[in-house]
Protein backbone atom coordinates (compact mmCIF):
# COMPACT_ATOMS: atom_id res chain seq x y z
CA UNK A 1 0.00 0.00 0.00
CA UNK A 2 1.49 2.94 -1.01
CA UNK A 3 -0.17 6.54 0.08
CA UNK A 4 -0.79 9.29 -2.22
CA UNK A 5 2.02 11.68 -2.68
CA UNK A 6 4.68 9.23 -2.08
CA UNK A 7 7.80 9.32 -3.25
CA UNK A 8 8.86 5.24 -3.15
CA UNK A 9 12.27 4.21 -4.88
CA UNK A 10 11.45 0.59 -6.65
CA UNK A 11 15.18 -1.61 -5.99
CA UNK A 12 16.09 -5.62 -6.16
CA UNK A 13 18.50 -7.61 -8.41
CA UNK A 14 18.83 -7.30 -12.11
CA UNK A 15 15.86 -10.08 -13.48
CA UNK A 16 14.04 -9.74 -10.52
CA UNK A 17 11.29 -8.32 -12.22
CA UNK A 18 11.12 -4.46 -11.57
CA UNK A 19 10.31 -3.62 -15.12
CA UNK A 20 7.72 -6.36 -15.17
CA UNK A 21 5.56 -5.00 -12.30
CA UNK A 22 5.55 -1.22 -14.21
CA UNK A 23 4.21 -3.20 -17.31
CA UNK A 24 1.72 -4.89 -15.13
CA UNK A 25 0.44 -1.40 -12.90
CA UNK A 26 0.29 0.30 -16.48
CA UNK A 27 -1.96 -2.91 -18.09
CA UNK A 28 0.25 -4.01 -19.95
CA UNK A 29 0.26 -7.45 -18.58
CA UNK A 30 -2.73 -8.78 -17.22
CA UNK A 31 -2.41 -10.31 -13.83
CA UNK A 32 -2.44 -14.27 -13.06
CA UNK A 33 -3.98 -13.84 -9.90
CA UNK A 34 -4.74 -11.13 -7.21
CA UNK A 35 -5.64 -7.48 -8.33
CA UNK A 36 -3.41 -3.83 -8.47
CA UNK A 37 -5.80 -1.31 -7.25
CA UNK A 38 -5.46 2.61 -8.35
CA UNK A 39 -7.74 5.51 -7.74
CA UNK A 40 -10.58 6.21 -9.75
CA UNK A 41 -9.32 8.16 -13.18
CA UNK A 42 -5.79 8.24 -12.20
CA UNK A 43 -3.41 9.04 -14.61
CA UNK A 44 -0.29 6.78 -14.86
CA UNK A 45 2.53 8.29 -16.86
CA UNK A 46 6.30 6.84 -17.68
CA UNK A 47 8.71 7.03 -20.07
CA UNK A 48 8.56 3.69 -22.76
CA UNK A 49 10.49 4.91 -25.91
CA UNK A 50 12.43 8.29 -27.21
CA UNK A 51 10.25 10.79 -28.39
CA UNK A 52 9.70 10.46 -32.42
CA UNK A 53 11.96 12.35 -34.65
CA UNK A 54 9.86 14.50 -36.71
CA UNK A 55 10.11 18.01 -37.12
CA UNK A 56 7.81 19.40 -33.91
CA UNK A 57 10.38 21.88 -31.66
CA UNK A 58 11.11 20.05 -28.24
CA UNK A 59 8.91 22.67 -26.56
CA UNK A 60 6.08 21.85 -28.57
CA UNK A 61 6.67 18.46 -27.71
CA UNK A 62 6.82 18.51 -24.81
CA UNK A 63 3.65 20.80 -24.26
CA UNK A 64 1.74 18.40 -26.49
CA UNK A 65 2.50 15.90 -23.28
CA UNK A 66 -0.20 17.01 -21.83
CA UNK A 67 -3.22 15.57 -23.96
CA UNK A 68 -6.18 17.28 -21.80
CA UNK A 69 -4.30 21.36 -22.10
CA UNK A 70 -3.29 20.76 -26.10
CA UNK A 71 -7.12 19.52 -26.60
CA UNK A 72 -8.98 22.01 -24.81
CA UNK A 73 -6.33 24.56 -26.52
CA UNK A 74 -7.85 23.28 -29.76
CA UNK A 75 -11.15 23.34 -28.36
CA UNK A 76 -10.87 27.21 -27.31
CA UNK A 77 -10.01 28.22 -31.16
CA UNK A 78 -13.26 26.47 -32.30
CA UNK A 79 -16.38 26.53 -29.46
CA UNK A 80 -18.63 28.89 -30.76
CA UNK A 81 -21.23 27.79 -27.85
CA UNK A 82 -21.06 30.50 -24.81
CA UNK A 83 -21.50 28.06 -21.99
CA UNK A 84 -18.85 25.57 -23.38
CA UNK A 85 -16.20 28.51 -23.92
CA UNK A 86 -16.66 29.30 -20.37
CA UNK A 87 -16.20 25.89 -19.18
CA UNK A 88 -13.15 25.55 -21.13
CA UNK A 89 -11.76 29.00 -20.01
CA UNK A 90 -12.44 27.89 -16.58
CA UNK A 91 -10.76 24.52 -17.19
CA UNK A 92 -7.83 26.08 -18.75
CA UNK A 93 -7.38 28.32 -15.56
CA UNK A 94 -7.95 25.16 -13.20
CA UNK A 95 -4.78 23.31 -14.78
CA UNK A 96 -2.98 26.68 -15.00
CA UNK A 97 -2.64 26.31 -19.07
CA UNK A 98 -1.33 29.87 -19.69
CA UNK A 99 1.93 29.22 -17.74
CA UNK A 100 2.70 26.05 -19.08
CA UNK A 101 5.18 27.32 -21.81
CA UNK A 102 7.25 28.95 -19.26
CA UNK A 103 7.04 24.99 -16.82
CA UNK A 104 8.18 23.19 -19.73
CA UNK A 105 11.15 25.39 -21.05
CA UNK A 106 12.14 25.20 -17.14
CA UNK A 107 12.05 21.36 -17.41
CA UNK A 108 13.65 21.21 -20.63
CA UNK A 109 16.60 23.57 -19.71
CA UNK A 110 16.84 21.07 -16.49
CA UNK A 111 17.42 18.31 -18.75
CA UNK A 112 20.14 19.94 -20.80
CA UNK A 113 18.59 21.74 -23.78
CA UNK A 114 19.03 25.58 -23.48
CA UNK A 115 16.73 27.78 -25.37
CA UNK A 116 17.82 27.63 -28.70
CA UNK A 117 17.72 24.23 -28.57
CA UNK A 118 14.21 23.84 -27.28
CA UNK A 119 13.13 25.83 -30.70
CA UNK A 120 15.10 23.18 -32.82
CA UNK A 121 12.81 19.79 -34.38
CA UNK A 122 13.29 16.89 -32.46
CA UNK A 123 14.58 15.02 -35.18
CA UNK A 124 17.68 16.93 -35.38
CA UNK A 125 19.15 14.85 -32.02
CA UNK A 126 20.32 11.84 -31.24
CA UNK A 127 17.69 8.54 -29.03
CA UNK A 128 19.59 9.52 -26.14
CA UNK A 129 18.49 13.15 -25.98
CA UNK A 130 14.91 12.52 -27.56
CA UNK A 131 14.80 10.06 -24.86
CA UNK A 132 15.39 13.29 -22.16
CA UNK A 133 12.44 14.98 -24.50
CA UNK A 134 10.10 11.89 -23.69
CA UNK A 135 11.23 12.53 -19.91
CA UNK A 136 10.44 15.97 -20.31
CA UNK A 137 7.02 15.31 -21.80
CA UNK A 138 5.89 12.93 -19.08
CA UNK A 139 7.37 15.57 -15.97
CA UNK A 140 5.39 18.26 -17.94
CA UNK A 141 2.35 16.12 -17.60
CA UNK A 142 2.45 15.75 -14.34
CA UNK A 143 0.19 12.04 -14.19
CA UNK A 144 -0.90 11.27 -10.92
CA UNK A 145 1.21 7.99 -10.51
CA UNK A 146 4.51 8.76 -12.18
CA UNK A 147 6.67 5.36 -12.88
CA UNK A 148 10.46 5.91 -13.86
CA UNK A 149 12.35 3.28 -15.02
CA UNK A 150 16.41 4.10 -14.84
CA UNK A 151 15.55 7.54 -15.75
CA UNK A 152 19.12 8.40 -15.09
CA UNK A 153 20.84 6.20 -17.21
CA UNK A 154 20.64 8.65 -20.54
CA UNK A 155 21.49 12.02 -18.26
CA UNK A 156 24.17 13.43 -17.08
CA UNK A 157 25.36 14.62 -13.81
CA UNK A 158 24.01 17.91 -13.85
CA UNK A 159 20.56 16.17 -15.13
CA UNK A 160 20.43 13.38 -12.75
CA UNK A 161 20.82 16.37 -9.53
CA UNK A 162 17.97 18.49 -11.61
CA UNK A 163 16.10 15.49 -11.43
CA UNK A 164 16.81 14.32 -7.90
CA UNK A 165 15.66 17.80 -6.72
CA UNK A 166 12.50 18.25 -9.34
CA UNK A 167 11.09 14.68 -8.13
CA UNK A 168 11.71 15.30 -3.86
CA UNK A 169 8.96 18.01 -5.02
CA UNK A 170 6.63 16.43 -7.53
CA UNK A 171 3.32 17.12 -6.43
CA UNK A 172 2.06 13.01 -6.77
CA UNK A 173 3.01 9.96 -6.54
CA UNK A 174 6.41 9.00 -7.67
CA UNK A 175 7.98 5.29 -7.79
CA UNK A 176 11.11 5.20 -9.58
CA UNK A 177 13.25 2.12 -10.67
CA UNK A 178 16.71 3.05 -9.99
CA UNK A 179 20.19 1.93 -8.74
CA UNK A 180 21.22 5.38 -8.32
CA UNK A 181 21.95 5.73 -4.42
CA UNK A 182 22.17 9.83 -4.73
CA UNK A 183 18.75 9.74 -5.74
CA UNK A 184 17.43 6.70 -4.02
CA UNK A 185 19.12 8.95 -0.68
CA UNK A 186 17.66 12.15 -1.88
CA UNK A 187 14.81 12.23 -4.04
CA UNK A 188 13.02 9.26 -2.20
CA UNK A 189 10.93 8.66 1.30
CA UNK A 190 10.95 4.63 1.19
CA UNK A 191 12.47 1.42 -0.23
CA UNK A 192 10.04 -1.02 -2.30
CA UNK A 193 12.42 -4.61 -2.65
CA UNK A 194 11.65 -6.81 -4.65
CA UNK A 195 13.30 -10.16 -4.09
CA UNK A 196 12.10 -13.62 -4.55
CA UNK A 197 9.04 -12.44 -6.10
CA UNK A 198 8.06 -10.95 -2.85
CA UNK A 199 7.97 -7.14 -2.00
CA UNK A 200 8.68 -5.40 1.12
CA UNK A 201 8.38 -1.73 1.87
CA UNK A 202 10.58 -0.05 4.15
CA UNK A 203 10.28 3.79 5.45
CA UNK A 204 12.83 5.99 4.68
CA UNK A 205 15.99 6.56 1.89
CA UNK A 206 18.11 3.64 0.79
CA UNK A 207 20.87 3.47 3.24
CA UNK A 208 18.53 3.07 6.09
CA UNK A 209 16.89 0.01 3.89
CA UNK A 210 20.41 -1.19 3.81
CA UNK A 211 20.61 -0.80 7.29
CA UNK A 212 17.40 -2.43 8.42
CA UNK A 213 17.98 -5.40 5.86
CA UNK A 214 20.99 -6.78 6.95
CA UNK A 215 19.63 -6.64 10.35
CA UNK A 216 16.74 -8.41 9.21
CA UNK A 217 19.04 -11.15 7.36
CA UNK A 218 20.66 -11.37 10.71
CA UNK A 219 17.76 -12.24 12.75
CA UNK A 220 16.63 -14.28 10.49
CA UNK A 221 19.68 -16.56 9.62
CA UNK A 222 20.26 -16.75 13.86
CA UNK A 223 16.92 -18.13 13.61
CA UNK A 224 16.74 -20.57 10.70
CA UNK A 225 20.64 -21.70 12.67
CA UNK A 226 18.63 -22.06 16.19
CA UNK A 227 15.79 -23.93 14.22
CA UNK A 228 18.41 -26.40 13.02
CA UNK A 229 20.26 -26.51 16.14
CA UNK A 230 16.55 -27.30 17.87
CA UNK A 231 15.87 -30.09 15.19
CA UNK A 232 19.32 -31.90 15.11
CA UNK A 233 18.59 -32.35 18.46
CA UNK A 234 14.53 -33.84 18.44
CA UNK A 235 16.38 -35.85 15.27
CA UNK A 236 19.26 -37.17 17.92
CA UNK A 237 16.59 -38.42 20.40
CA UNK A 238 14.31 -40.28 18.25
CA UNK A 239 17.11 -41.86 16.38
CA UNK A 240 18.37 -42.93 19.30
CA UNK A 241 15.31 -44.40 21.25
CA UNK A 242 12.86 -44.84 18.66
CA UNK A 243 13.37 -48.78 18.62
CA UNK A 244 12.87 -48.80 22.65
CA UNK A 245 9.56 -49.77 23.82
CA UNK A 246 10.05 -47.50 26.98
CA UNK A 247 10.79 -44.57 24.82
CA UNK A 248 8.73 -44.99 21.54
CA UNK A 249 5.99 -42.85 22.83
CA UNK A 250 8.41 -39.76 23.37
CA UNK A 251 10.12 -40.55 20.15
CA UNK A 252 6.72 -40.45 18.32
CA UNK A 253 5.81 -37.20 20.11
CA UNK A 254 9.41 -35.19 19.07
CA UNK A 255 9.15 -36.58 15.67
CA UNK A 256 5.38 -34.65 15.25
CA UNK A 257 7.10 -31.51 16.87
CA UNK A 258 9.38 -32.01 13.76
CA UNK A 259 7.12 -31.87 11.38
CA UNK A 260 5.14 -29.18 13.12
CA UNK A 261 7.86 -26.97 12.88
CA UNK A 262 7.58 -24.14 10.40
CA UNK A 263 11.03 -24.12 8.32
CA UNK A 264 13.13 -20.99 8.90
CA UNK A 265 15.02 -20.41 6.11
CA UNK A 266 18.19 -18.98 5.96
CA UNK A 267 18.62 -15.74 3.62
CA UNK A 268 20.42 -16.69 0.74
CA UNK A 269 24.24 -14.91 0.22
CA UNK A 270 23.98 -12.18 -2.22
CA UNK A 271 25.63 -13.03 -5.34
CA UNK A 272 29.21 -11.68 -5.32
CA UNK A 273 29.60 -8.78 -8.10
CA UNK A 274 32.99 -8.51 -8.92
CA UNK A 275 35.58 -6.57 -11.02
CA UNK A 276 38.92 -7.68 -10.99
CA UNK A 277 41.37 -5.40 -13.14
CA UNK A 278 44.96 -5.93 -14.04
CA UNK A 279 47.43 -3.95 -11.94
CA UNK A 280 50.16 -2.13 -14.34
CA UNK A 281 53.78 -1.99 -14.14
CA UNK A 282 54.64 1.90 -12.35
CA UNK A 283 55.63 4.60 -14.48
CA UNK A 284 57.83 7.82 -14.22
CA UNK A 285 55.61 11.46 -13.06
CA UNK A 286 53.68 12.61 -15.20
CA UNK A 287 52.57 9.71 -17.47
CA UNK A 288 50.61 12.79 -19.55
CA UNK A 289 51.32 16.67 -19.60
CA UNK A 290 49.89 19.02 -21.63
CA UNK A 291 50.80 22.88 -22.25
CA UNK A 292 48.70 25.33 -24.09
CA UNK A 293 46.46 22.74 -26.00
CA UNK A 294 43.74 23.10 -27.67
CA UNK A 295 41.26 20.25 -29.52
CA UNK A 296 37.75 19.28 -31.07
CA UNK A 297 36.44 18.28 -34.27
CA UNK A 298 37.53 18.97 -37.87
CA UNK A 299 37.27 22.79 -38.27
CA UNK A 300 35.26 23.37 -34.89
CA UNK A 301 37.85 24.08 -31.81
CA UNK A 302 35.84 23.27 -28.86
CA UNK A 303 38.75 23.42 -25.79
CA UNK A 304 41.90 25.12 -25.92
CA UNK A 305 44.37 26.88 -23.29
CA UNK A 306 44.63 23.37 -21.85
CA UNK A 307 47.68 22.63 -19.41
CA UNK A 308 47.14 19.83 -17.48
CA UNK A 309 49.29 17.05 -15.25
CA UNK A 310 48.41 13.23 -14.74
CA UNK A 311 50.45 11.20 -12.63
CA UNK A 312 49.66 7.83 -12.13
CA UNK A 313 48.46 7.72 -8.59
CA UNK A 314 45.66 10.63 -9.85
CA UNK A 315 41.75 9.58 -9.59
CA UNK A 316 40.14 12.97 -11.25
CA UNK A 317 36.66 13.00 -11.93
CA UNK A 318 35.07 15.65 -15.26
CA UNK A 319 32.57 18.28 -13.96
CA UNK A 320 31.32 20.43 -16.08
CA UNK A 321 27.15 20.84 -17.82
CA UNK A 322 26.59 18.78 -20.90
CA UNK A 323 28.12 19.73 -23.94
CA UNK A 324 31.18 22.08 -22.17
CA UNK A 325 33.69 19.49 -23.52
CA UNK A 326 34.32 16.37 -20.98
CA UNK A 327 34.15 13.69 -23.73
CA UNK A 328 36.12 15.63 -25.75
CA UNK A 329 38.49 16.27 -23.54
CA UNK A 330 38.19 12.50 -22.19
CA UNK A 331 39.06 11.69 -26.23
CA UNK A 332 41.81 14.04 -26.86
CA UNK A 333 43.69 12.13 -23.90
CA UNK A 334 42.59 8.84 -24.84
CA UNK A 335 44.07 9.67 -28.37
CA UNK A 336 40.79 9.47 -29.95
CA UNK A 337 41.08 13.11 -30.94
CA UNK A 338 43.82 14.94 -32.51
CA UNK A 339 45.96 18.03 -31.25
CA UNK A 340 45.53 21.31 -32.89
CA UNK A 341 47.80 23.05 -30.92
CA UNK A 342 50.22 23.07 -27.83
CA UNK A 343 52.05 20.37 -27.01
CA UNK A 344 51.13 17.02 -24.84
CA UNK A 345 53.78 14.83 -23.86
CA UNK A 346 53.52 11.29 -22.77
CA UNK A 347 55.34 8.36 -21.17
CA UNK A 348 57.07 6.16 -24.01
CA UNK A 349 55.47 2.95 -22.64
CA UNK A 350 52.22 4.52 -21.96
CA UNK A 351 49.08 1.94 -22.16
CA UNK A 352 45.53 3.76 -22.21
CA UNK A 353 41.96 2.23 -21.27
CA UNK A 354 39.30 3.91 -22.91
CA UNK A 355 35.37 3.01 -21.76
CA UNK A 356 32.26 5.26 -23.14
CA UNK A 357 28.97 3.89 -23.13
CA UNK A 358 28.50 3.92 -26.77
CA UNK A 359 31.49 0.61 -26.70
CA UNK A 360 28.49 -1.33 -25.05
CA UNK A 361 26.78 -0.74 -28.11
CA UNK A 362 29.08 -1.88 -30.22
CA UNK A 363 29.93 -5.10 -29.06
CA UNK A 364 28.89 -8.29 -31.59
CA UNK A 365 25.87 -9.23 -30.62
CA UNK A 366 25.86 -12.72 -32.45
CA UNK A 367 28.80 -13.30 -30.62
CA UNK A 368 29.85 -14.69 -27.10
CA UNK A 369 31.85 -12.99 -24.60
CA UNK A 370 34.25 -15.48 -25.09
CA UNK A 371 34.82 -15.33 -28.40
CA UNK A 372 35.52 -11.10 -27.90
CA UNK A 373 38.52 -12.24 -26.04
CA UNK A 374 39.57 -14.64 -28.57
CA UNK A 375 39.91 -11.91 -31.04
CA UNK A 376 41.91 -10.12 -28.93
CA UNK A 377 44.32 -12.55 -27.23
CA UNK A 378 43.90 -15.35 -29.85
CA UNK A 379 47.13 -17.12 -28.63
CA UNK A 380 46.04 -17.47 -25.15
CA UNK A 381 44.64 -20.94 -23.50
CA UNK A 382 40.46 -20.42 -23.38
CA UNK A 383 40.69 -21.49 -19.86
CA UNK A 384 42.23 -18.49 -18.89
CA UNK A 385 40.37 -15.98 -21.13
CA UNK A 386 37.28 -17.39 -19.01
CA UNK A 387 38.89 -16.87 -15.54
CA UNK A 388 39.32 -13.32 -16.77
CA UNK A 389 35.35 -13.02 -17.76
CA UNK A 390 34.91 -14.57 -14.55
CA UNK A 391 37.04 -11.98 -13.05
CA UNK A 392 34.20 -9.27 -14.40
CA UNK A 393 31.11 -11.23 -12.56
CA UNK A 394 30.77 -13.62 -15.87
CA UNK A 395 30.52 -16.99 -15.59
CA UNK A 396 30.62 -20.07 -17.42
CA UNK A 397 26.88 -19.59 -18.33
CA UNK A 398 27.11 -16.24 -20.10
CA UNK A 399 31.04 -16.90 -21.38
CA UNK A 400 29.35 -19.09 -23.94
CA UNK A 401 25.86 -16.82 -24.51
CA UNK A 402 25.63 -14.84 -27.04
CA UNK A 403 26.10 -10.79 -26.63
CA UNK A 404 22.94 -10.03 -27.98
CA UNK A 405 20.97 -12.25 -25.04
CA UNK A 406 22.52 -10.64 -22.17
CA UNK A 407 21.36 -7.80 -19.78
CA UNK A 408 22.42 -4.32 -20.33
CA UNK A 409 25.15 -5.28 -17.28
CA UNK A 410 26.61 -7.71 -18.32
CA UNK A 411 27.36 -6.57 -21.73
CA UNK A 412 28.88 -3.40 -19.73
CA UNK A 413 31.03 -5.49 -17.56
CA UNK A 414 32.06 -7.48 -21.15
CA UNK A 415 33.54 -3.64 -22.43
CA UNK A 416 34.84 -2.79 -19.00
CA UNK A 417 37.16 -6.00 -19.33
CA UNK A 418 38.00 -5.34 -22.94
CA UNK A 419 38.93 -2.04 -21.75
CA UNK A 420 41.36 -2.80 -19.89
CA UNK A 421 42.73 -5.99 -21.03
CA UNK A 422 45.99 -4.46 -21.32
CA UNK A 423 46.57 -3.09 -17.77
CA UNK A 424 46.26 0.44 -18.85
CA UNK A 425 48.17 2.93 -16.50
CA UNK A 426 45.69 5.54 -17.42
CA UNK A 427 41.53 4.25 -17.36
CA UNK A 428 39.19 6.73 -18.78
CA UNK A 429 35.64 5.75 -18.03
CA UNK A 430 32.86 7.90 -19.33
CA UNK A 431 29.60 6.82 -17.73
CA UNK A 432 31.00 3.36 -16.64
CA UNK A 433 27.66 2.81 -14.27
CA UNK A 434 24.50 2.68 -16.96
CA UNK A 435 22.69 -0.36 -16.52
CA UNK A 436 24.85 -1.55 -13.14
CA UNK A 437 23.37 -2.57 -10.12
CA UNK A 438 23.69 -1.63 -6.79
CA UNK A 439 25.93 -3.87 -5.99
CA UNK A 440 27.77 -3.92 -8.96
CA UNK A 441 28.71 -0.33 -8.58
CA UNK A 442 29.83 -0.77 -4.88
CA UNK A 443 32.23 -4.01 -6.92
CA UNK A 444 33.02 -1.25 -9.40
CA UNK A 445 34.17 1.13 -6.33
CA UNK A 446 36.28 -1.42 -5.00
CA UNK A 447 38.15 -2.24 -7.96
CA UNK A 448 38.72 1.35 -8.84
CA UNK A 449 40.13 1.65 -5.67
CA UNK A 450 42.63 -1.35 -5.87
CA UNK A 451 43.51 -0.09 -9.08
CA UNK A 452 47.33 0.93 -9.42
CA UNK A 453 46.74 3.17 -12.46
CA UNK A 454 45.73 6.68 -12.97
CA UNK A 455 41.55 6.74 -13.43
CA UNK A 456 39.77 9.76 -15.25
CA UNK A 457 35.82 9.52 -14.67
CA UNK A 458 33.36 11.45 -16.03
CA UNK A 459 29.59 10.35 -13.96
CA UNK A 460 26.32 10.96 -13.18
CA UNK A 461 26.62 8.97 -10.23
CA UNK A 462 27.83 11.08 -7.24
CA UNK A 463 28.36 8.39 -4.88
CA UNK A 464 31.09 6.66 -7.56
CA UNK A 465 32.37 10.26 -7.85
CA UNK A 466 32.92 10.69 -4.01
CA UNK A 467 34.02 7.28 -3.62
CA UNK A 468 36.59 7.05 -5.99
CA UNK A 469 37.74 10.80 -7.23
CA UNK A 470 40.09 12.81 -5.25
CA UNK A 471 40.69 15.57 -7.29
CA UNK A 472 38.17 17.63 -9.46
CA UNK A 473 38.38 19.03 -13.00
CA UNK A 474 35.52 21.66 -14.03
CA UNK A 475 35.26 21.74 -17.97
CA UNK A 476 34.12 24.98 -18.75
CA UNK A 477 33.84 28.09 -21.22
CA UNK A 478 35.87 25.77 -23.59
CA UNK A 479 38.47 25.50 -21.10
CA UNK A 480 39.73 22.57 -17.94
CA UNK A 481 40.49 24.09 -14.51
CA UNK A 482 41.24 22.37 -11.01
CA UNK A 483 37.93 22.76 -9.01
CA UNK A 484 38.66 23.69 -5.30
CA UNK A 485 35.62 22.50 -3.56
CA UNK A 486 33.99 19.45 -3.04
CA UNK A 487 31.39 17.89 -4.99
CA UNK A 488 28.43 18.53 -2.41
CA UNK A 489 29.77 22.24 -3.07
CA UNK A 490 29.13 21.91 -6.46
CA UNK A 491 25.87 20.18 -6.03
CA UNK A 492 25.02 22.95 -4.44
CA UNK A 493 25.86 25.80 -6.89
CA UNK A 494 23.96 23.44 -9.70
CA UNK A 495 20.84 23.58 -7.77
CA UNK A 496 21.27 27.41 -7.14
CA UNK A 497 21.84 28.02 -10.71
CA UNK A 498 18.61 26.26 -11.63
CA UNK A 499 16.63 28.46 -9.45
CA UNK A 500 14.57 31.22 -11.60
CA UNK A 501 15.83 34.89 -11.14
CA UNK A 502 12.96 37.10 -10.41
CA UNK A 503 12.29 39.22 -13.69
CA UNK A 504 13.58 42.65 -12.85
CA UNK A 505 11.04 45.83 -12.94
CA UNK A 506 11.71 48.57 -14.67
CA UNK A 507 13.19 50.75 -12.55
CA UNK A 508 14.15 54.76 -12.79
CA UNK A 509 17.91 54.82 -13.54
CA UNK A 510 18.56 55.92 -9.55
CA UNK A 511 15.92 53.51 -8.20
CA UNK A 512 15.77 54.07 -4.51
CA UNK A 513 17.70 52.19 -1.81
CA UNK A 514 15.13 49.53 0.11
CA UNK A 515 14.73 50.35 3.47
CA UNK A 516 16.68 48.90 5.78
CA UNK A 517 15.01 46.19 8.09
CA UNK A 518 14.77 47.40 11.96
CA UNK A 519 16.33 45.72 14.58
CA UNK A 520 12.97 44.58 16.60
CA UNK A 521 11.96 42.84 12.64
CA UNK A 522 15.26 40.88 12.78
CA UNK A 523 14.81 39.55 16.40
CA UNK A 524 11.69 38.54 15.23
CA UNK A 525 12.42 36.55 12.52
CA UNK A 526 15.59 35.33 14.34
CA UNK A 527 13.13 34.05 16.51
CA UNK A 528 10.64 32.41 13.87
CA UNK A 529 13.86 30.98 12.37
CA UNK A 530 14.86 29.24 16.06
CA UNK A 531 10.67 27.97 16.68
CA UNK A 532 11.36 26.39 13.54
CA UNK A 533 14.45 24.67 14.25
CA UNK A 534 12.68 23.11 17.46
CA UNK A 535 9.85 22.41 15.72
CA UNK A 536 12.20 20.37 13.30
CA UNK A 537 14.24 19.00 16.26
CA UNK A 538 11.05 17.68 17.36
CA UNK A 539 9.56 15.87 14.79
CA UNK A 540 13.35 14.14 13.59
CA UNK A 541 13.34 12.68 17.61
CA UNK A 542 9.88 11.43 16.65
CA UNK A 543 10.76 9.81 13.06
CA UNK A 544 14.29 8.15 15.02
CA UNK A 545 11.84 6.74 17.48
CA UNK A 546 9.82 5.14 14.70
CA UNK A 547 12.50 3.94 13.13
CA UNK A 548 13.56 2.22 15.44
CA UNK A 549 10.31 0.72 16.16
CA UNK A 550 10.55 -0.34 12.20
CA UNK A 551 13.50 -2.01 12.95
CA UNK A 552 12.31 -4.44 15.66
CA UNK A 553 12.32 -7.74 13.49
CA UNK A 554 9.77 -9.30 15.41
CA UNK A 555 7.22 -6.39 14.21
CA UNK A 556 7.70 -8.23 10.90
CA UNK A 557 6.12 -11.54 12.04
CA UNK A 558 2.99 -12.55 9.83
CA UNK A 559 0.73 -12.53 12.93
CA UNK A 560 1.52 -8.65 13.63
CA UNK A 561 0.97 -7.48 9.96
CA UNK A 562 -1.82 -5.31 11.41
CA UNK A 563 0.34 -3.37 13.55
CA UNK A 564 3.27 -2.87 11.25
CA UNK A 565 1.15 -1.42 9.03
CA UNK A 566 -0.33 1.36 11.39
CA UNK A 567 3.66 1.95 12.51
CA UNK A 568 3.97 2.51 8.41
CA UNK A 569 1.73 4.87 8.35
CA UNK A 570 2.46 6.96 11.00
CA UNK A 571 5.91 7.21 10.20
CA UNK A 572 5.16 8.43 6.51
CA UNK A 573 2.95 10.57 8.39
CA UNK A 574 5.76 11.98 10.45
CA UNK A 575 8.26 11.71 7.56
CA UNK A 576 5.16 14.58 5.57
CA UNK A 577 5.08 16.80 8.33
CA UNK A 578 9.10 16.81 8.94
CA UNK A 579 9.04 17.95 5.18
CA UNK A 580 6.60 20.84 5.58
CA UNK A 581 8.79 21.66 8.70
CA UNK A 582 11.85 21.87 6.52
CA UNK A 583 10.46 24.07 3.86
CA UNK A 584 8.97 26.24 6.90
CA UNK A 585 12.04 26.49 8.32
CA UNK A 586 14.62 27.20 5.00
CA UNK A 587 11.62 29.88 4.33
CA UNK A 588 12.34 31.31 7.81
CA UNK A 589 16.40 31.27 7.13
CA UNK A 590 15.78 32.38 3.52
CA UNK A 591 13.81 35.74 4.99
CA UNK A 592 16.56 36.24 8.10
CA UNK A 593 19.64 35.98 5.33
CA UNK A 594 18.13 38.77 3.14
CA UNK A 595 17.19 41.13 6.32
CA UNK A 596 20.36 41.03 7.45
CA UNK A 597 22.15 41.43 4.10
CA UNK A 598 20.01 44.40 3.25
Amino acid sequence: MIPAGHKVGLVGPNGAGKTTLFRLIRGELSLDGGEIGLPSRARVGGVAQEAPATQESLIATVLAADTERAALMAEAETAQDAHRIAEVQTRLADIDAWSAEGRAAAILKGLGFDESAQQRPCADFSGGWRMRVALAGVLFAQPDLLLLDEPTNYLDLEGALWLESYLARYPHTVIVISHDRGLLNRAVGAILHLEARQLTLYQGPYDQFARQRAERRAVQAAAAKKQDERRAHLQSFVDRFRAQASKAKQAQARVKMIERMETITAPEDAAKRVFTFPQPDQLSPPIVALEDGATGYGETTVLQRLSLRIDQDDRIALLGRNGQGKSTLSKLLADRLPLFSGKMTRSSKLRIGYFAQHQVDELHLDESPLRHLQRERPDTAPAKLRAQLAGFGLGAAQAETEVGRLSGGQKARLSLLLATLDAPHLLILDEPTNHLDIESREALVEALSAYSGAVILVSHDMHLLSMVADRLWLVKDGSVRPYEEDLEAYRAMLLTAEKPAKPAKSAPAEAPKAKKPSRDEILALRSEVRKCEARVEKIEEMRAKLATKLADPALYEDTRAGELETWNRKYAEVMEGLHRAESLWEAAQERLDAATNA
